[in-house]
């Protein structure tokens, strides 16, 4: 189950899926529609596309959105931890947070946002779309076993990909145009890439967190999922630039089919 948000008059709701440094595909799609004249009146976001979701909710440019990433380091010695499950203490974002966004509320956001995170406790997903916002993005983004969970309520969330990297659910009971950005494509791969713990792990990752989005794939009116990311290591912060151009590269394409068919179709 979901929770209802009320959206007023929401039309068009933008679908954001987890990914990592493949996410910044995401920022290459909102390049494409907002040089076409599509604004989204709903993100719902999981993990790299929540963080992705609020940056383009609180109205900053394509520009700030890649600098946020560029300059976010994702592993700083003063970060790390023995106290909290995790090598990285999640929480020690919060201060970077704070530099793009004032008020720690989901109110300061220009558009409506749904962020999705995992309750460890329960096994099951849980959406956040008011109160304070800076817990619920980081908690969708604390990939396990690197980033540390984050309490919420007394609870433990960690990544919201574990159980639901494509929440289209909630744009179809709120929107009447849905549009998706999915950056988890699950490839072919060789045996003999497989060779030891790491890449066992990191495939196996991969199919668990593409199995519980494969099946709502079809449901976006346009669904914008780009060739190529599958060379981007998810928390390689060289790939941002290529997972940037990647993104607006085939939604431009992308988009451009869609308008033409569609202008046919009148």
């Amino acid at each position: 189950m979901y929770t209802s948000v009320d959206l007023n008059s929401c039309s068009t709701g933008l679908v954001l899926s987890g990914g990592g440094v493949k996410g910044m595909a995401h920022i290459g799609v909102l390049k494409a529609l907002d040089e076409r004249g599509i604004t989204p009146d709903l993100i719902v976001g999981t993990s790299a596309g929540a963080l992705v979701g609020a940056l383009y909710a609180k109205g900053l440019s394509i520009y700030e959105m890649l600098s946020f990433f560029k300059e976010t380091p994702l592993f700083r010695y003063d970060f790390f931890t023995i106290s909290k499950p995790g090598f990285v203490n999640t929480e020690k974002y919060e201060g970077l947070l704070k530099t793009y966004f004032e008020v720690d509320d989901f109110n300061i956001l220009q558009k409506k946002l749904i962020v999705i995170a995992t309750d460890l406790e329960a096994g099951n997903a849980k959406s956040f779309s008011s109160g304070t916002l800076f817990k619920p993005l980081l908690a969708s983004a604390a990939l396990p076993p690197v980033f540390s969970p984050v309490e919420i309520d007394s609870k433990l969330y960690a990544d919201g990909g574990l159980v639901n990297n494509f929440p289209v659910e909630y744009a179809v009971k709120n929107c009447s145009l849905i549009l998706g950005s999915y950056t988890c494509k699950l490839n072919f791969k060789n045996k003999n890439t497989i060779k030891n713990a790491l890449q066992l792990t990191q495939r196996a990752n991969q199919i668990l967190i593409h199995s519980n989005s494969k099946a709502k794939l079809h449901i976006p009116d346009v669904l914008f999922e780009p060739e190529g990311l599958e060379s981007i290591g998810v928390l390689d912060k060289k790939g941002i630039d290529s997972a940037f151009m990647l993104g607006y590269k085939h939604a431009s394409v992308t988009l451009d089919l869609w308008m033409m068919k569609n202008k046919a179709a009148m």
